[in-house]
């Protein structure tokens, strides 16, 4: 896997080009666990499902990009979004990128269109959060028993360079009482581009809630409200969720 220097770090990245001239570039950003890795075989089922090029990385902190160096903020997500994806979208030449964001990736997408610094061609946001709920912290903290108690540091080891500071990184940002005010409600009615937002009926780590704030919000969002889905909409509903992307790709590449 190559790497590429993003925000001071050197980072794993992916790139399938199943795409022609006037197709966008779609760029997925990983959950909160998430990798390069972790994305399975659904960077390769994407490019293919909507004839698009797709690039995925790893942020610093997993899978193989740099390890952290110091505690994550409350503001990580921003950090992520207005500094170090601009670079790495400057390093590949990506212009107009559509954004395919995965629970915290998803929050991050929304975050890179709404600071309004670049044009982005459209957003899909899978289970994304914009607001901090009481089911997110809960669920949240049960994985922190689980990590503890059960095999899942060994999955996670699987993906991950440093699983400790990978899962650590982003267990205790989000049980820390500070990171309760997160709110990213504000950057919404400043996203331009159209967004796909999508959620499963039983997700564990949020309600409806968060696609009724980004409906209510941004100008122009379809929401889909999958069921018998969990957190992970491409798991868990991958026909649907493959299906409507290629629909939302094919508006935004006649935009």
């Amino acid at each position: 896997m190559p790497f590429i220097r993003a925000g001071g770090h050197r980072l794993d990245y992916l790139s399938i080009d199943a795409g022609a001239h006037d197709r966008p570039t779609l760029v997925l950003l990983h959950e909160g666990l998430g990798s390069v890795a972790m994305w399975r075989d659904f960077p390769h089922l994407l490019a293919h499902a909507t004839a698009s090029r797709v690039v995925a990385y790893s942020r610093q902190g997993y899978g193989d990009s740099d390890p952290l160096t110091a505690p994550r903020t409350v503001r990580y997500m921003h950090d992520e979004a207005e500094r170090v994806l601009p670079e790495f979208l400057d390093g590949l030449a990506i212009e107009r990128p559509l954004l395919v964001g995965h629970s915290d990736g998803g929050s991050i997408a929304l975050i890179h269109a709404g600071a309004g610094s670049r044009a982005v061609a459209g957003i899909v946001a899978m289970a994304p959060h914009v607001i901090v709920e009481d089911v997110s912290i809960a669920s949240i903290a049960v994985a922190r028993e689980a990590y503890e108690t059960t095999a899942l540091r060994d999955k996670l080891a699987r993906h991950h360079s440093d699983v400790d500071g990978a899962f650590r990184g982003w267990n205790d940002i989000w049980l820390s009482a500070d990171f309760r005010a997160w709110n990213i409600e504000s950057y919404l009615p400043r996203i331009a581009c159209p967004i796909l937002a999508m959620q499963g009926e039983d997700d564990e780590y949020g309600t409806m809630d968060q696609l009724a704030r980004i409906a209510r919000g941004a100008r122009d969002v379809e929401l889909l409200k999958l069921p018998d889905c969990r957190h992970s909409p491409h798991r868990d509903q991958p026909d649907a969720v493959l299906a409507a992307i290629a629909r939302f790709v094919d508006r935004v590449a006649v935009r």
